[in-house]
């Protein structure tokens, strides 16, 4: 494959390019018309086509000799728990367990909440819903009871597969009192549970409602694929809406099959029999397309991973699960390394190691900080790659492609494009920017298969967050530039670019610079309420364990690294010492909170935050430094 002619086609003649795609996947009925327009005026792909998602992940493994090959390897620390599922036992489940839901009353179009921790049954459960046509719902396991209660109002389920529990390090998280108190305060009543007993926990049965998922497995028969159009809905994802309202992302059955077996050939270098493991959850998009359907379509072996990169048990973690299963490509996101280093800056916990069979690390979510990209390639003998998309998009908008060319890496950059992905820079006015000018990342209609048709229920919400900001083009919402190579660098959220005296700054750059300061394990920059500058920035970095150094002698460092690199304009002068950082629990940074609580003294508590604690904490470091006007002694106003 080359990648200038593949990028070449699959924007000039995007038609062409993906029919020769599709050819790729094993089709119940191969599509009428590869691109189409519906009565909404949103691009479909495949019309006509007639296949199933399960059946591409399971069925055609076993059909073509491979059941024996392991499908799923699940490690699990925090139960001291290890299993590997063949393709052939994991068919096996997920057709007793699809036969389970069509016993319950579930049918095609029929929508299933999943709220699960990371344990083989969330997998079986997905892939039994794409089994017979039911749209499932992956909730974020642990996620507050109003938060699951507005996603039960939006679906309108008709059965919640959940558990007792879930555990986070040695903490047990009841699940069953959180998915009661959801059910109880919800609208739409869910006619039938399913509740995975651990041995962890146990939990109070609601009777008629709930039902044990052993007992339903015990007396269910096998049910076999259904065809499914190439346009139905395979499933819902929520992602945070600046609303406040979550966005219930669709995606399809047909699109989606076809761009993530191409991605796994063309991105990730992976191929049938591979061993393939993304450090996610089943609850975010990585785990959606990266844990279960892109590495069993392709025929890999994925790894599902009960556990964090620090303390389950060590440091060391990943490293141990890297070797002990053979992974020859690794996904995750840069926070994960960063806690990595935090206690283990040296990397002594990977000499233990044998990592020779590893291939790739690519790192998605957040943007790629300089200092964690040289800690990894010192110590990796393998490329480190940094790659940028979205849950609306579903696989990588852009990516150095591995299985086509391996380009320059240039620090910052997620590279170019992938192809399918026409991306360009418009300034305010809608016009393409020059080279080097920042301006908003978006990409020219129609995108790609697998990517968003619409909002769940919402076409009206999709057009005014997407498509109507710059006619014709995808609004990702992210800022960035293009520089003389085609490289695309991605800044961050728009809303994280901030004006200092009319001056457009990159609070990701600051970001970058700070980052690289040799005490500094973690870092935030935030965009805080001036009256003279409009904005100035504030700085927030977590230290790596063992370096001890106060805020009167690392804030006047910091500075200096800004205002040599980017001068004075830049106005740094604020920076505090944390403890850690408020995060979401897919390791987001909540840059927009930190400066809630600088402007106005309080924030709301975001639903995915990772532990609302380090709200106070955050507060009382900005009330004793005096950031943010909040804060600021009342003789300064």
């Amino acid at each position: 494959m080359s990648y200038s002619s593949d990028f070449r086609q699959s924007i000039e003649k995007p038609e062409q390019f993906w029919f020769r795609q599709a050819e790729k996947i094993d089709w119940f009925k191969f599509p009428e018309k590869i691109l189409t327009q519906d009565e909404r005026g949103f691009y479909r792909w495949f019309e006509g086509g007639s296949l199933n998602t399960c059946y591409l992940a399971l069925d055609q493994h076993v059909n073509n000799g491979r059941g024996n090959q392991p499908a799923l390897i699940y490690d699990s620390p925090v139960t001291d728990q290890k299993q590997t599922f063949t393709y052939d036992q994991l068919l096996e489940q997920t057709a007793l367990f699809a036969g389970a839901l069509v016993d319950l009353g579930v049918g095609k179009g029929d929508r299933v909440i999943i709220y699960m921790p990371m344990v083989p049954e969330a997998v079986i459960a997905m892939l039994a819903c794409a089994r017979v046509g039911a749209i499932h719902s992956v909730v974020f396991g642990g996620f507050a009871s109003n938060e699951l209660a507005i996603r039960i109002d939006d679906a309108k389920p008709k059965v919640i597969v959940s558990a007792t529990c879930g555990i986070e390090f040695t903490n047990v998280i009841p699940y069953k009192p959180l998915l009661d108190a959801a059910i109880e305060s919800a609208k739409n009543k869910p006619a039938h549970t399913v509740i995975l007993k651990r041995p962890q926990a146990d939990c109070t049965m609601v009777e008629g409602r709930d039902h044990n998922w052993q007992e339903l497995l015990d007396q269910a028969s096998p049910h076999e694929c259904i065809p499914l159009q190439a346009t139905d809905p395979l499933y819902i994802l929520y992602t945070s809406g600046t609303t406040g309202k979550s966005k219930g992302i669709v995606r399809d059955n047909g699109g989606h099959a076809v761009a993530l077996n191409y991605s796994m050939e063309a991105i990730y270098d992976v191929n049938p029999g591979d061993v393939y493991w993304a450090a996610s959850d089943v609850g975010w998009i990585v785990g959606h397309s990266y844990i279960v359907y892109a590495p069993l379509i392709r025929g890999c072996t994925t790894v599902l991973f009960e556990g964090k990169p620090v303390r389950t048990p060590d440091p060391g973690a990943f490293w141990r699960v890297m070797s002990e299963h053979k992974v020859k490509s690794f996904f995750t996101a840069p926070t994960a390394f960063r806690a990595i280093k935090k206690e283990d800056p040296r990397g002594n916990y990977k000499d233990a190691y044998d990592l020779s069979l590893l291939e790739s690390v690519f790192l998605a979510g957040e943007r790629l900080d300089p200092p964690t990209y040289e800690w990894l390639t010192g110590m990796l003998a393998c490329p480190v790659i940094d790659h940028w998309w979205q849950t609306e998009t579903g696989w990588p908008i852009c990516a150095n492609m591995l299985g086509m060319e391996l380009k320059e890496i240039k620090m910052g950059s997620a590279t170019v494009p992938v192809p399918g992905f026409d991306v360009k820079v418009l300034d305010k006015n809608g016009k393409e920017t020059e080279t080097g000018d920042t301006g908003s990342i978006v990409i020219k209609l129609p995108l790609p298969p697998g990517c968003l048709p619409t909002l769940w229920d919402d076409d009206e919400r999709y057009k005014n967050s997407y498509i109507s900001d710059f006619p014709g083009f995808y609004l990702t919402g992210d800022g960035g530039y293009k520089d003389e190579d085609g490289y695309v660098f991605v800044m961050g959220r728009t809303d994280d670019v901030i004006n200092v005296a009319g001056h457009r700054l990159s609070t990701g750059e600051m970001e970058e610079l700070i980052g690289g300061h040799e005490a500094v394990a973690e870092c935030a920059v935030v965009g805080i309420e001036d009256e003279m500058k409009g904005q100035v920035p504030a700085g927030f970095v977590v230290l790596k364990d063992g370096y001890t150094i106060e805020n009167n002698v690392l804030v006047p460092e910091l500075v200096q690294i800004i205002r040599s690199n980017i001068g004075a304009i830049a106005n740094f002068k604020q920076a505090a010492i944390v403890k850690r950082l408020p995060k979401t629990r897919s390791g987001k940074i909540l840059r927009k909170t930190i400066r809630s609580l600088a402007d106005e003294g309080k924030a709301a508590i975001p639903p995915t935050i990772d532990d609302p604690a380090i709200l106070d904490e955050i507060k009382e470091t900005l009330h004793s430094l005096g950031i943010g006007k909040a804060f600021q002694p009342r003789s300064n106003k």
